[in-house]
């Protein structure tokens, strides 16, 4: 179903003063690539489908392939889970959140590449060092981390989510289980204390941010949140998970439930009364100002696979280990086509004729059906 509203109309009509709503260009050219997404602006392309009983002619216009767009994550998305799917051990999966606290959000701001990379490499050392722990498991293990940045009213919530097997290779070459008995991986409150600890001794070593005696003392003297949710039920819902997380964007269209007045009103859920829904309504201003919080810095990498999963171990320990554990066995699914036809639901579309943003010929459909006559 076609949502009522889009972020790119809202971006669109400040486009004359985005400048003065974002921190930067880089965050300038993001919103302007995500309000000329699938307009003339960006040219378009004559498809016909594939299938001999249909030959449907479409005519679309270019996506931006933006990462932060939420029209340009279906097939990315998809892409993605399907080459994870084959990477799946048969054992279980456990989900593990690291969150800054609000107190290092300002800092964060600031230095957001530092941040988030020290982020991702703390909340590593700290799975890590608990995975070693022949109390807890005893094992080198591996873990899926996904960089989130916003909360429900899209304010400033730097947390990393994590998947993490149940277990790892030992030093003998074997596969060991975790000693968790309940719904934790490793005890929560302990986890808390070291990524605390690893975190803070970070800032103070890392030359780019300075963090005073008295900043590091008080942060000492905060709790800091790291959640654990219950283990994965199977294969299929880790990778239903991944689908819900990976490619997710600060709020999609579907969110949006009335523009107007110079008003956005969206739907958000509040965690602290069990995920109740609620309406949340900002200015149109104050709305392109906290989703440019969430950009990401160029060329940032926000999904980082670590250990037995990295990229320079898993093409050679998976396939044992899979072997070893027995091949995890997943519904059926049907082969991914990338621009589905939305006429039969079955073809595929085939690209025929381009143009840019002039827009396409007058008489484009005689031209296509010629093309694809002679074909």
């Amino acid at each position: 179903m076609h949502p009522l509203f889009e972020v790119g109309d809202i971006f669109r009509r400040h486009s004359h003063h985005l400048d003065d709503l974002t921190e930067n260009m880089w965050q300038c050219r993001t919103l302007q690539a995500l309000y000329d997404c699938r307009t003339p602006a960006l040219g378009g392309h004559i498809d016909r489908c594939s299938n001999p009983d249909c030959n449907h002619l479409h005519i679309s216009y270019n996506s931006c392939r933006n990462r932060h767009c939420p029209k340009c994550q279906g097939n990315k998305r998809e892409e993605w889970i399907r080459a994870r799917e084959d990477e799946l051990l048969n054992v279980p999966y456990y989900h593990l959140v690291f969150t800054l606290p609000s107190e290092l959000n300002l800092l964060t701001l600031h230095h957001k590449k530092a941040m988030y990379d020290l982020l991702f490499k703390v909340g590593w050392q700290v799975v890590q060092w608990f995975a070693k722990n022949p109390k807890f498991m005893g094992a080198k293990t591996g873990m899926i981390a996904i960089l989130h940045t916003w909360g429900q009213n899209l304010s400033f919530h730097p947390h990393l989510h994590c998947i993490i097997p149940g277990g790892g290779v030992a030093g003998s070459g074997k596969w060991k289980l975790a000693k968790a008995q309940d719904k934790f991986l490793f005890p929560v409150k302990m986890v808390s204390k070291v990524f605390r600890a690893k975190m803070v001794e970070s800032l103070r070593q890392t030359k780019k941010i300075q963090v005073s005696q008295s900043v590091a003392k008080h942060l000492f003297s905060t709790d800091w949140v790291v959640y654990f949710k219950r283990p994965f039920f199977g294969p299929q819902q880790v990778v239903e998970y991944l689908g819900r997380y990976t490619h997710k964007v600060a709020i999609s269209n579907h969110r949006l439930k009335n523009v107007e007045n110079g008003k956005v009103t969206f739907v958000g859920k509040d965690y602290r009364q069990g995920g109740k829904k609620h309406l949340i309504t900002l200015s149109e201003e104050e709305f392109i100002r906290r989703f440019a919080l969430h950009i990401l810095p160029k060329g940032f990498v926000r999904i980082r696979h670590y250990g037995i999963l990295s990229s320079s171990l898993k093409k050679r320990i998976i396939p044992v280990l899979q072997e070893k554990l027995g091949k995890v066995i997943l519904p059926e699914r049907p082969p991914l086509l990338h621009r589905p036809c939305s006429a039969c639901k079955t073809g595929q579309l085939v690209t025929i004729l381009t143009f840019d943003s002039r827009g396409p010929p007058r008489n484009w459909q005689h031209i296509a059906q010629h093309i694809a006559a002679t074909a």
